[in-house]
């Protein structure tokens, strides 16, 4: 039995199609909101199966990992988190780096000697890696309008995994890649596929909510903004800070998003003129990790929001 196990956003689907239309195969997919994590959780495999991971911590999943592993399934793993130790097993195959400037879907284009390179780049640009994505694409000799049709889509992709429930999206991101997987051509798929008016129309007009709220924290060091608990905050929340940070590249951003349980979501981009430093913020606080370059904090109890304001104060300090 297969089993193909990604993280919902850009990177994970874009990630696992170009491996699909690499290597076509029937599989049980794994996946859901792009903080659901624990996927390997959820997944039950033993001798003769395969698992592959896509765009999800392996440090978050090292139990069950290890549970695959001496059921006798064997695992090809990728992926561009903090891993910590990565286990030595003649079943696992890891291709796990931790580049600010990688993405899984990097590292999978980079697999398959750029077999499906438009769809890495689409999944680069998602990831707010927008220097990445148009080196990636250089090969590809594409005019700016179609870059910027990638771009935008990727976008757009990404847009659709952030929520606190599957209720929250647009798309389940499974029916999302069911979509995408009779496209080959990223382009194709912008302007035929109906999900992509919907996720368009709908990433507009959560913009236009969010930037109607004043930032909680505008300083040297970056800007923060909180958001209400409203279904569009939460599916908002990942782009809206990528635009901020775009729209002050030597600046970090945080948004804040109310839970619905009375906690608070965080968001964090490292000022993208050096990439660094989102991690090691976010790590130490309950349900926190990522990316040296972009992390957050699943439920940040609200009476550690003063801390956590501190703390990016002096995390970003120049």
């Amino acid at each position: 039995m297969l089993f193909d196990v990604f993280n919902g956003d850009a990177d994970g689907l874009c990630a696992l199609h170009q491996m699909r239309l690499a290597h076509p195969a029937q599989s049980t997919l794994v996946t859901g909101v792009k903080r659901d994590i624990r996927l390997l959780a959820e997944v039950r495999a033993g001798a003769g199966d395969e698992v592959t991971v896509l765009d999800v911590s392996l440090d978050e999943n090292r139990d069950d990992l290890s549970r695959l592993l001496a059921a006798g399934a064997r695992v090809r793993y990728f992926d561009h988190h903090h891993a910590g130790e990565i286990p030595r097993h003649p079943g696992l195959d890891a291709r796990i780096e931790a580049a600010p400037d990688v993405c899984t879907s990097l590292l999978v284009d980079r697999w398959l000697n750029g077999a499906q390179r438009a769809w890495a780049v689409v999944a680069a640009f998602g990831d707010n890696l927008a220097r990445a994505a148009r080196s990636a694409a250089a090969p590809l000799a594409l005019p700016e309008a179609d870059l910027e049709g990638l771009r935008e889509l990727g976008e757009w992709i990404n847009y659709n995994s952030y929520g606190d429930t599957l209720q929250d999206l647009h798309f389940h991101p499974a029916e999302l890649y069911r979509a995408m997987a009779p496209y080959a051509d990223p382009l194709e798929f912008r302007r035929s596929a109906p999900p992509v008016e919907v996720l368009a129309r709908g990433h507009a007009t959560d913009l236009a909510s969010a930037e109607r709220h004043a930032p909680l924290l505008d300083g040297p060091q970056g800007r923060v903004v909180r958001l209400p608990n409203e279904a569009w905050a939460r599916r908002v929340q990942g782009v809206f800070a990528n635009r901020l940070a775009n729209s002050a590249p030597e600046r970090a951003t945080a948004l804040i998003v109310d839970n619905p349980d009375g906690t608070l979501r965080v968001s964090v981009r490292a000022p993208l003129a050096r990439l660094a430093g989102a991690d090691a913020l976010c790590r130490p606080f309950p349900g926190g990790g990522g990316r040296a370059a972009a992390a957050g904090i699943n439920r940040l109890p609200p009476e550690q929001l003063s801390r956590f304001l501190e703390a990016f104060r002096t995390a970003f300090e120049t």
